[in-house]
């Protein structure tokens, strides 16, 4: 469930405006529903609230409908940084959650758009040399938490794909490619109006066990689409639905709400 709490991360968090137009206190909230197979396994609520060039984002994931027999699953996530120019800087980034009576903790520290310190509890078991890939000088620097990593800052929705992200969750580095796809509309609760969809490449960089299927499948085989709205007149677009194919079906995940509070 680790893995894809962070996953979740990438793919929910809401986005944060650039510093022009954080001249004054702002807040969005967003509110997704993940499925899988057409059934109900977890909720998402994700707030940022952001004034002058800092951000703070705040989200909840909890497991519901037939997920909760298997695995009750929920969580607290964070994250908080500074916003220069039109890029993201994160300073910290926190992950609690629980899944039955296990708890968990992941805790990141930046500076300079650099790694410092990374924190996870329960700590990582031994690694087998010979298949595991290690993190290398220069593998954190310019990187991004998995909510931050979402935020994308574009002069118009012809802009928002074709670029790479890089992400970091703790553990793993890894690149997102996000490529044109197509444009449409949607309706939800705070937006109405354009979408433009990139599909999604996922490619492993440090961090990662070699042969592991699961990474393989997303690496090699896996149909991943995100559909970004845009935050308001912010001009930053932020995820309002995506699908990711896995080995045993297809993970979806819709706003129910995506708007600006006040």
């Amino acid at each position: 469930m680790l893995r894809s709490s962070y996953a979740l991360c990438s793919l929910l968090a809401i986005a944060l405006p650039d510093a022009a137009a954080a001249a004054a206190p702002q807040s969005f909230k967003g509110e997704y529903t993940v499925s899988f197979l057409g059934l109900s396994v977890a909720r998402a609520t994700f707030s940022s609230s952001y004034q002058g060039d800092t951000y703070l984002i705040n989200g909840t994931v909890s497991a519901a409908g037939l997920a909760k027999l298997f695995d009750d699953t929920k969580g607290t996530i964070s994250s908080k940084g500074t916003i220069s120019g039109k890029k993201m800087q994160p300073q910290a980034f926190r992950a609690d959650y629980t899944s039955g009576k296990k708890a968990s903790v992941v805790d990141i520290r930046f500076a300079n758009g650099a790694v410092t310190a990374t924190k996870v509890v329960p700590a990582p078991g031994k690694r087998d040399p010979k298949s595991w890939v290690p993190l290398g000088a220069g593998d954190l620097s310019s990187v991004l938490d998995p909510m931050a990593a979402t935020v994308i800052h574009a002069d118009s929705l012809d802009n928002v794909c074709g670029r790479t992200v890089k992400f970091y969750d703790g553990e793993m580095r890894a690149d997102l490619t996000l490529t044109y796809a197509s444009k449409g509309s949607i309706s939800v609760q705070g937006y109405k109006g354009d979408t433009v969809t990139c599909r999604m490449g996922f490619e492993p960089v440090a961090g990662y066990r070699k042969g592991r299927k699961a990474l393989n499948y997303l690496k090699n085989r896996s149909k991943m689409m995100v559909t970004f709205a845009p935050v308001g007149q912010s001009g930053v677009y932020a995820p309002i639905r995506a699908t990711v194919g896995t080995q045993i079906g297809t993970l979806t995940i819709n706003a129910g709400r995506f708007e600006a509070v006040n």
